[in-house]
């Protein structure tokens, strides 16, 4: 399960810089942030299709969801900080915490 946990951390970092890492470039034309963020989504994939694959072992899609989300959220705020120079909020922490409320809930048999 750790497996499944690490290739979701290493796809959702690829898919937040797809994402959002052109918000520092404005001035970069819009095809050319486009193509940069297919060509960073294609290593997004590469992890993201085994991470499922292997977590469907153990998981079912909707804790594998609710499990990718946790991650992606998480990548997302230490990007936004660190990356992006965005404050952290408190509501931001208390919304992370109910999707942690969500996980308990999906992860009960």
């Amino acid at each position: 399960m750790w497996y499944t946990v690490l290739l979701l951390l290493i796809s959702n970092t690829f898919m937040t810089f797809a994402w959002y890492g052109h918000l520092k470039h404005k001035s970069t034309s819009l095809i050319i942030v486009i193509l940069v963020s297919w060509g960073i989504a294609f290593f997004e994939y590469c992890f993201q299709v085994p991470a499922n694959r292997l977590g469907s072992r153990y998981c079912t899609t909707a804790q594998l969801k609710i499990i990718q989300e946790v991650i992606s959220l998480s990548v997302f705020s230490v990007f936004s900080v660190l990356y992006l120079r965005e404050e952290f909020k408190w509501n931001y922490l208390a919304a992370f915490l109910c999707i942690l409320v969500a996980v308990i809930l999906v992860m009960k048999k």
